[in-house]
């Protein structure tokens, strides 16, 4: 049943809204965001909770790009995003760039995969929401950051 669910849950959140753009749209989309974050990120409060919701933004970012990568031929490798976030000692300003940095990988890693020519049909497993496609996994990646990006004041 919970796997049902999930699948629906899923379906709905994420798959469905993809498969409705192209890969390249999908890339604008994020490139758009992006810009769009990176002047609500300079707007806010250098704080310990906003570098914290930062931290964990991008570390959730370049975790999905790992995954996003497995479609480019890359090994799967089963782990979080803990890894992924940037270190705790690292400036607010020093964060910023590492988003945009991030944001930047992830926009070319949507056209990368726009250029391969992939279809809808092939996945890679999220942790918590089971397989996804190429276009649910940049979903996620633009969805995840825009609504973590509401905790930064």
């Amino acid at each position: 049943m919970k796997n049902w669910l999930q699948s629906i849950a899923t379906g709905m959140l994420l798959e469905r809204p993809a498969q409705k753009l192209t890969l390249d749209e999908l890339a604008a989309q994020l490139e758009s965001s992006g810009a769009k974050l990176a002047q609500r990120y300079a707007a806010a409060a250098d704080s310990k909770s906003n570098r914290e919701h930062l931290r964990h933004i991008i570390g959730i970012e370049r975790w999905g790009q790992s995954r996003l990568e497995v479609f480019l031929g890359a090994p799967l490798e089963m782990d979080n995003h803990e890894r992924y976030r940037p270190a705790e000692d690292l400036s607010w300003a020093a964060l910023q760039e590492e988003f945009t940095t991030t944001r930047q990988k992830s926009v070319a890693l949507a056209r990368e995969l726009a250029a391969a020519k992939l279809d809808t049909s092939p996945t890679v497993p999220h942790n918590q929401y089971g397989k996804l496609s190429a276009y649910a996994w940049l979903h996620y990646l633009d969805t995840h950051a825009n609504l973590e990006s509401e905790s930064i004041e």
